[in-house]
C-alpha cells in the first residue's frame, strides 16, 4: 500500500478510555500483560487450570515439530465434562445455560442440568449407532439446541465434529463429509428462515449418495415438512435419542485429541479442513471469553448472534461461554424476522447485557435507521463486541451511541478459523478503545506487522499481520494435508504464521485491521485498500454501507466500482439524483486522494452477502468486469445479484 494512502487512512483521535466503574469490576487487569511477558507459557498454564483435568500437565508447550504445536499434552481432560457436567457437581444444575428463541415465536429454557441430560443421550446414541473416539461426524442444522447438544455429544465420545453451515450447497456438504470420512451425519428435517421453513433433508440426502463413509443421518424434526425417508439409514432424533439414559460416564482424552474439523469457505478446489484440538482450544476460548467479554456468569445474559456452521458459533457459542458457566440467548431466524426490531425485542425481553455481532449487521441496522433500535429498552446492555470483519468508525460510533447508550465499552475482535480464539482484542476495563481499531494484542499472544522482508514496520507503518508466537488454540493443521498447511501458512515469512491480512499501526501504536492482502486494487501504479475507499465512503452522510472491488482497467490497470446502500431517511430526490453520486465520488477523493476516486459507483438496495453476512466481492467483481456470475447459492439471496447487475450502467457516475 502506498504511504500516501497509509497516511489517509483512518485519522482517528477520538479514544474512550475505560471508565473508573466498569474498570473497577473487570475480570481482566492491566498485570496480565506483564504477567504474560515476563513468563509467557505459565500465564497460559494458569489459564488452563481454570478448567477440569482428569489428568494434570507437566508440559505447557511442545513446539519441537514446528509448526505442529503441542498444548498440554500429557494432560488428559473431557471437554463437554467442562462445559456441563461440572457446573452440575458444583451446584449450579438450576441456571439457565440456553435461552432459546425459535424464528416463529417459540421459546424454551434449558438448565445446566437438563443440557446434561440431554447431552449424555445423545452420546449414548451415537455410541449405540457405532461412532467411537476418533471417528467424525457431520452437523448440518440450524440454530436450535439440538445442534450445540450434538456438538457437545461428539465431544464427550471423543468423535471430531465438522459442523457444516446450513446455507451450504448439497455439493459443499458433500466435499467435507467426503473430505472428513464421517461416519455419521446429524441434521434436521428443516429450518425458519425469514417466515418459512426451509428444507435441509434434501441436500443430505443428495449428498450422502455419494460419500459411502455415512453409515446413518440422524434427523431432528424442527419444522414438521414432509421428508424422504431411507429406513435402512434414517433415524428420527425424537425417536432414537429421548429414548435413551441420562446416565453417561465421560471419558477424559488427551489434549491433543482431535475436537473439530471445520472447512473454511469460499475456497476453489479441495475444502481445506481446520483441525483444532482439545485442552489448547478450549483454554484459550474460555480465557477470551470470560476477560474480553468480561463474563459475569452468576448476573450476565450473553448472545453471540453467529451461527455455529462458523468458527465464531464454535467457540463463542458453544465452548468457551459453557465452559465459563454462561447463560446465554440462542436464536434460530434473521434480524428482521418477523419485523426489523426483532433483535431489539430479544435483548429487551432477556434483558442481554453482553451482546457479539458482525460489522455487516450494525451496518444493516444503521441503514434501517436509529428509530427501530431506540423503540426498545436497550439499558441492559453493558458491552458490545464486533467480530468478522474490520469496523469502520462510523459503524463503530453508531453502535456505541444508538445500540449502547453511549455507555458501553465495544471489543472490536480479530481472529481466524485458524486461530481458533480471539487474538487482537481491547481488554474491557484496561484498555481504551478507538472507533474502528482493534487496538492490540491479547496478553500471551505475539503479534506484529511486518514488510516484504519480515520487519516490523514502526508506528505509523503498515505491512502484514503475522503471530510471532505459538498459541494455544492454534490450528494443528489442515486435515489430511500437512504440507499444505506448511505452504499456506507458514511459508511467506519463515518461522512466523501469516494471517493474510494487511494492517497498520498508528501513531499510538493501535493496530487497524485493513482487510486480506488480496482486496487491494493496484489503480495507476498505487496500491490501494478496499477497506480504506469503503470507509471512506461510509463516513460520508448519505451511506449506510459499500462494499469496493478492482476491475480491469485499460488505463488504469485497476478502476475502482463501488456499491453502495444508502442510509433510510433520504429525500427521494437525493437518493436517486446523479448529484449524490458525483459527491460521493468527490467525498472518497478528499478522504484519500484523487487516486482513490471511485470509477464508477453503483446505489444499490443491498449487497450480495452470505447467510454468515459477508459480501462476497467476487461476485461484485464479475458484475463489473460483465463476467457471467458465479455460484450464487451460498447467498442469503441470490436474487440481489440480478438487481445489481440489471442497474449498473445507469449508476456508473463515470465522468
Amino acid at each position: 500500500m502506498s504511504q500516501e494512502a497509509l497516511e489517509n487512512l483512518l485519522h482517528e483521535n477520538r479514544v474512550f478510555p475505560p471508565t473508573a466503574e466498569f474498570a473497577a469490576q473487570a475480570n481482566a487487569t492491566g498485570a496480565m500483560y506483564d504477567e504474560a511477558a515476563q513468563d509467557r507459557l505459565g500465564f497460559w498454564a494458569e489459564q488452563a487450570r481454570y478448567l477440569s483435568w482428569a489428568t494434570d500437565f507437566t508440559e505447557v508447550l511442545d513446539w519441537s515439530d514446528a509448526p505442529f504445536a503441542k498444548w498440554f499434552a500429557d494432560g488428559r481432560l473431557n471437554v463437554a465434562y467442562n462445559c456441563v457436567d461440572r457446573h452440575v457437581d458444583n451446584g449450579f444444575g438450576n441456571q439457565v445455560a440456553i435461552r432459546f428463541e425459535g424464528e416463529p415465536g417459540d421459546r424454551r429454557d434449558i438448565t445446566y442440568a437438563e443440557l446434561k441430560d440431554e447431552v449424555c443421550k445423545a452420546a449414548n446414541a451415537l455410541t449405540e449407532l457405532g461412532v467411537t473416539a476418533g471417528d467424525r461426524v457431520a452437523i448440518y442444522m440450524p440454530m436450535i439446541p439440538e445442534a450445540i447438544v450434538a456438538m457437545l455429544a461428539c465431544a464427550r465420545i471423543g468423535a471430531a465434529h465438522s459442523v457444516v453451515f446450513a446455507g451450504f450447497s448439497a455439493e459443499a456438504l458433500r466435499s467435507r463429509i467426503d473430505d472428513a470420512q464421517a461416519v455419521l451425519v446429524i441434521t434436521a428435517d428443516g429450518q425458519n428462515r425469514r417466515g418459512s421453513a426451509m428444507a435441509l433433508k434434501p441436500a443430505v440426502d443428495e449428498a450422502v449418495a455419494e460419500t459411502p463413509s455415512v453409515r446413518n443421518v440422524l434427523v431432528v424434526r424442527r419444522t414438521g415438512s414432509d421428508v424422504a425417508w431411507n429406513a435402512d439409514r434414517d433415524i428420527w432424533w425424537h425417536e432414537f435419542v429421548e429414548q435413551q439414559s441420562t446416565e453417561h460416564e465421560p471419558e477424559a482424552f488427551d489434549a491433543e485429541h482431535p475436537l473439530f474439523i471445520l472447512y473454511t469457505s469460499g475456497t476453489t478446489g479441495k475444502p481445506k479442513g481446520i483441525l483444532h484440538t482439545s485442552g489448547g482450544y478450549l483454554t484459550q476460548a474460555a480465557f477470551t471469553h470470560r476477560n474480553v467479554f468480561d463474563l459475569k456468569p452468576d448476573e450476565d445474559v450473553y448472545w453471540c448472534t453467529a451461527d455455529i456452521g462458523w468458527v465464531t458459533g464454535h467457540s463463542y457459542i458453544v465452548y468457551g461461554p459453557l465452559a465459563n458457566r454462561v447463560t446465554q440467548v440462542v436464536y434460530e431466524g434473521t434480524p428482521d424476522t418477523p419485523n426489523k426490531d426483532r433483535w431489539w425485542d430479544i435483548i429487551e425481553r432477556h434483558k442481554v447485557t453482553l451482546f457479539y455481532t458482525a460489522p455487516t449487521a450494525i451496518r444493516t441496522f444503521m441503514k434501517w435507521g436509529d428509530e427501530l433500535p431506540k423503540s426498545h429498552d436497550l439499558s441492559s446492555l453493558r458491552l458490545l463486541g464486533s467480530v468478522g470483519e474490520p469496523i469502520n468508525p462510523e459503524a463503530w460510533m453508531w453502535y456505541r451511541e444508538v445500540i449502547g447508550g453511549d455507555n458501553c465499552p465495544i471489543v472490536d475482535t480479530w481472529w481466524q478459523t485458524e486461530t481458533g480464539a480471539i487474538m487482537i482484542s481491547p481488554l474491557p476495563g484496561v484498555t481504551g478503545c478507538k472507533p474502528g481499531s482493534a487496538m492490540g494484542a491479547l496478553p500471551g499472544i505475539g503479534m506484529a506487522v511486518v514488510d516484504d522482508h519480515a520487519t516490523p514496520v514502526g508506528n505509523g507503518g503498515g505491512g502484514y499481520l503475522v503471530l510471532t508466537e505459538p498459541w494455544p488454540s492454534m490450528l494443528r493443521g489442515i486435515w489430511g494435508d500437512p504440507e499444505r498447511f506448511k505452504e499456506t501458512y507458514w511459508s511467506r515469512f519463515p518461522g512466523m504464521y501469516f494471517a493474510g491480512d494487511g494492517a497498520k499501526l498508528d501513531d499510538d501504536g493501535a493496530i487497524w485491521l485493513l482487510g486480506r492482502v488480496d482486496d487491494v486494487m493496484n489503480v495507476s501504479g498505487h496500491r490501494i485498500s478496499t477497506t480504506e475507499v469503503e470507509s471512506a465512503l461510509v463516513s460520508h452522510e448519505a451511506v449506510a454501507e459499500a462494499a469496493v472491488v478492482g476491475a480491469a482497467d485499460e488505463t488504469t490497470g485497476q478502476g475502482i466500482v463501488a456499491f453502495v446502500i444508502l442510509r433510510g431517511g433520504l429525500p427521494e430526490e437525493t437518493a436517486k439524483g446523479e448529484q449524490l453520486v458525483q459527491d460521493l465520488r468527490n467525498h472518497v477523493a478528499h478522504e484519500i486522494g484523487p487516486i482513490a476516486k471511485p470509477r464508477q459507483i453503483m446505489v444499490v438496495p443491498e449487497l450480495p452477502k452470505t447467510r454468515s453476512g459477508k459480501i462476497m466481492r467476487r461476485l461484485l467483481r464479475d458484475v463489473a468486469e460483465h463476467r457471467d456470475m458465479g455460484d450464487v447459492t451460498t447467498l442469503a439471496d441470490p436474487t440481489v445479484m440480478n438487481l445489481i447487475a440489471t442497474g449498473l450502467e445507469t449508476s456508473s457516475g463515470e465522468d
